[in-house]
């Protein structure tokens, strides 16, 4: 009879819930969304990392935040930076292997923990591509979004706000509706003002992982509120009160007193 190795423990006594919360954290900072949504697609398809989210604290910081292991954090993160550092854009970065539980508690650095670890994590690539033009003013950005919409077939999924007057216009399609589209809308934002434009990219077959972390406008989405419907014609249940029928005052007869 074998004895088991009292150094090892049976790799099923680790639940997917504790792999997650024992994982590092990854973070990269970017000045432009458009930048952001770029350097979370690189670090994701950089190494085996989950993103946890985006965080958006004004004057257009933002940052990815990506949790997995220790080694594939450290990738991720780096390719991360390679990538901001492309668009001119990168900030900061920072790598923490197992942030204590107090931590993960105050910062939004966990939001999608608890539900991934009750799932196994299946890692889908889109068929389709995902267009971003961002701008510095909201008319700008509504006249680059109007431009793409017309240009080729795509659907405006959202825009994004971050601060310090940019706005992103998001649109997604087919790879190459997603190109045309976003230049027709470089060519109109620098058309309206000609130092409005700040950012674009394009990314080709993004994962789900990212997909699922962007904003998605309310008409879009598959489950909609319905409308309250009120009956046209409301019964009400109090009976009526029973008319009183008048006398009728002309067949009273009335006695006339004549004076004397």
């Amino acid at each position: 009879m074998e004895t088991p190795n009292p150094g090892f423990a049976p790799k099923e006594q680790f639940s997917r819930k504790d792999d997650l919360r024992e994982s590092a954290l990854g973070l990269v900072s970017t000045l432009s969304f458009p930048a952001i949504i770029q350097t979370a697609d690189a670090m994701l398809k950089s190494s085996e990392v989950t993103l946890v989210g985006f965080e958006k604290i004004g004057s257009g910081h933002c940052t990815a935040i990506v949790r997995g292991k220790v080694a594939s954090i450290r990738l991720a993160v780096e390719a991360g930076a390679q990538t901001a550092a492309e668009f001119g854009q990168l900030v900061s970065t920072l790598v923490i292997p197992r942030p204590l539980p107090n931590l993960e508690v105050v910062f939004p650095i966990s939001n999608r923990l608890s539900d991934l670890a009750q799932f196994e994590r299946d890692i889908r690539v889109s068929s389709q591509a995902i267009g971003l033009v961002e701008t510095r003013g909201f008319p700008v950005m509504v006249g680059a979004a109007d431009a793409m919409l017309k240009a080729a077939d795509v659907q405006l999924m959202s825009y994004e706000k971050i601060g310090a007057g940019l706005c992103t216009a998001i649109i997604r399609g087919a790879v190459a509706d997603v190109v045309v589209a976003v230049e027709a809308g470089m060519q109109e934002a620098l058309r309206i003002d000609a130092d409005s434009l700040n950012a674009v990219t394009v990314i080709p077959r993004p994962l789900d992982d990212l997909e699922q972390n962007l904003p998605l406008a309310s008409c879009l989405l598959e489950e909609q509120p319905k409308p309250l419907k009120l009956p046209v014609a409301i019964k009400d249940k109090t009976p009526e009160a029973e008319l009183i029928k008048l006398p009728d005052l002309a067949a009273i007869p009335v006695e006339i007193q004549q004076e004397e």
